[in-house]
């Protein structure tokens, strides 16, 4: 090796040596904030706000009439219409708290709910919906505009309601009222 290689190779190594120094000797200077430690008990107990609540009217079938009678609930109050819209359902699945008969039997599922921008509301149920449904024609109506009037009336967006049964469309609930358009609220049937 030429003399002009060794010094290039003399010089690099001697770097080196002082960045790897310089390195290990200043990395300890840092300090590194600490946290002061919160018990989790004090997380736990610390209260969490409180959610609103909102009151809605849902619609309910009587014994007396083939009208539908308003009751009022509380639902929690949520930044999103859809969420809202469940809860309205899921309380209507729950049935009349004031003696009214529910439209929908017991076993009922919401599977799901979503609104387009339009004002389209696909309300989708579990097959029981339509298996144990009450036979006619009046308790079908009924049953179909209980669920329009609950969602149209409680949320201005939601114009339209569309019926599914099991993540599809089905011809009727029970032989009489055709589940393949959305529907308009009908208020005509709600009692006085």
């Amino acid at each position: 090796m030429d003399l002009k290689r060794v010094l290039i190779l003399s010089f690099l190594l001697i770097l080196l040596i002082i960045l790897v120094i310089v390195f290990f000797t200043t990395g300890g200077k840092e300090k590194i904030k600490q946290l002061p430690e919160t018990p989790l008990q004090e997380l736990q107990s610390q209260p969490q706000e409180p959610r609103e609540k909102k009151k809605i009217v849902l619609f309910f079938l009587s014994e007396e009439d083939e009208l539908l009678h308003p009751e009022e609930r509380e639902i929690m109050a949520d930044s999103s219409v859809a969420q809202e819209a469940n809860q309205a359902i899921e309380e209507l699945i729950k049935g009349s708290q004031a003696g009214y008969i529910s439209p929908l039997p017991p076993e009922t599922k919401l599977r799901q709910l979503f609104i387009t921008k339009d004002g389209l509301a696909y309300v989708d149920f579990s097959k029981e919906l339509m298996e144990k449904h009450p036979s006619g024609s009046s308790a079908e109506i009924l049953t179909v505009y209980s669920i329009v009037n609950s969602l149209a009336r409680n949320f201005s967006s939601i114009k339209k309601v569309f019926i599914l049964i099991d993540g599809g469309e089905k011809e009727t609930l029970g032989g009489h009222i055709s589940l393949s358009r959305p529907f308009l609220p009908q208020y005509s049937i709600i009692a006085d």
